[in-house]
């Protein structure tokens, strides 16, 4: 249902009674701004293909309706091509939830938790693979909160039947899984809880046995804190579960890197290396400042590239700050490159060869076009760099003449929590990513 004009999104995302001391949603419905539900289906041609172009721009300017938001992010991540009719995406969405039922019981055979209900917040077995039968143990190793909560399931009795009676031992790939699975409800039990939404036992054990199946198929980079809070809005946003499943999975495509950590390095280390040289090219001073400080290796972003601000920004203004980025950043290409092959069903005549003009991409990929970084060796940089690169301009002058620290630079960086403003910071971002630019020609 369509709000009046500058009606905020916390409606939409109701939060539990008790929970008044959180962030206040900025974002506000707009006519004749917002991408509402009148214009995205106006966007549609009668077979089907989507006017991509009108829908970015709307999306720049005044974000996407919440109504909308889950049907609108599946082109925004690349689950499907605008270039495609109701037909042939009715197809390939049912292959994925095929394909993701495969999956889920594939994983249930594993872990009977999987699919059941519940969720797992204490290890099962130890790092050899041993299973560990003592329920007492369990309770030991589960957190009061979780203890007396229903949705923890402490009895091992059916969960090892297979392991307990048979003497193969489990490969390595299966124990990591395996060693991941009470971590994952740990994380779960703590994500967005100030919404009525998680109240509900089977939102929570959605989000578990996504992330679960997800840790399973993506056998290198498994489960990681953090991926619980991107995949959160998609199960509300999205009522089918793999649905829900598929949104997260391209978000991780883009992503996943960041989560890749080794003994001697962090997966979003290159963004790091990339937010300090932007800022000594864009203000050397406060980057000299930093590294007087100890703080050159920008660890002190690290949060915000790992959720995307999720921490920063109310649950609304988070998701109203991901669009933004990704209308911007949009591709047309994107969904051929994380398109399976085989995956995709054959395209109509229609469809096929449409030229892709320069409207068909967001703004960022369009400037990026225009100086040649697109296709450049590296390839350009996330917006996500210039974002937080756009956080440090704002706050220049106060770690100039206040921070004696890294402690300091945390604390003057915290003071964004709940202050950020989704379009000015995305506005900041581009303006900063043009200079960026200008100066690299140059040098």
């Amino acid at each position: 249902m369509w709000r009046s004009s500058g009606d905020p999104a916390d409606s939409f995302y109701a939060v539990r009674p008790e929970c008044n001391d959180i962030t206040k949603t900025r974002f506000k419905i707009k006519a004749g701004k917002t991408l509402s539900a009148r214009r995205w289906h106006a966007a549609f041609s009668p077979e089907g293909y989507l006017d991509i172009g009108q829908t970015l721009s709307r999306i720049q300017r005044g974000g996407v309706h919440p109504s909308i938001r889950g049907e609108v992010w599946e082109f925004l991540l690349g689950c499907f091509d605008p270039v495609s009719t109701y037909e042939e995406r009715e197809q390939l969405r049912q292959k994925r939830r095929e394909q993701y039922a495969q999956w889920k019981e594939d994983c249930r055979e594993m872990d009977s938790h999987v699919g059941s209900g519940k969720i797992i917040t204490a290890p099962i077995i130890t790092e050899d693979g041993e299973p560990i039968n003592d329920p007492l143990v369990l309770l030991e190793a589960t957190p009061d909160q979780a203890a007396s909560s229903p949705l923890v399931d402490c009895s091992v009795t059916d969960l090892h039947r297979e392991e307990t009676s048979s003497n193969v031992p489990m490969d390595k790939k299966l124990i990591d899984w395996k060693l991941t699975l009470h971590q994952i409800g740990l994380d779960v039990l703590r994500t967005d809880r100030t919404l009525v939404f998680y109240e509900k036992q089977e939102n929570l054990s959605k989000l578990w046995d996504i992330l679960a199946v997800y840790a399973w198929i993506d056998k290198d980079v498994g489960y990681c804190q953090g991926m619980s809070d991107l995949c959160s809005p998609m199960i509300i946003l999205l009522e089918d579960e793999a649905d829900s499943f598929w949104c997260f999975e391209r978000l991780m495509r883009r992503l996943r890197g960041n989560f890749r950590c080794t003994d001697s390095s962090v997966g979003v280390e290159n963004q790091l290396q990339s937010l300090a040289s932007i800022t000594q090219v864009l203000d050397p001073k406060l980057h000299q400042h930093l590294e007087t400080l100890g703080g050159g290796d920008y660890l002190f972003a690290f949060r915000m590239f790992m959720v995307l601000f999720r921490r920063e920004l109310s649950f609304g203004d988070s998701l109203y700050l991901w669009e933004m980025m990704w209308a911007l950043e949009y591709d047309p290409d994107l969904f051929s490159m994380y398109e399976e092959p085989g995956c995709a069903s054959d395209k109509t005549d229609g469809s096929k060869g449409k030229a892709k003009s320069i409207r068909h991409f967001g703004k960022y990929e369009r400037d990026n076009l225009k100086n040649g970084t697109k296709h450049s060796e590296e390839g350009p940089l996330p917006i996500t760099v210039f974002l937080v690169a756009s956080v440090l301009r704002e706050k220049s002058a106060k770690l100039l003449h206040e921070a004696r620290g890294l402690d300091d630079v945390v604390k003057i960086l915290n003071d964004v929590n709940g202050n950020l403003d989704a379009k000015k910071a995305c506005t900041g971002a581009m303006k900063l990513h043009r200079k960026y630019l200008k100066k690299a020609k140059k040098t």
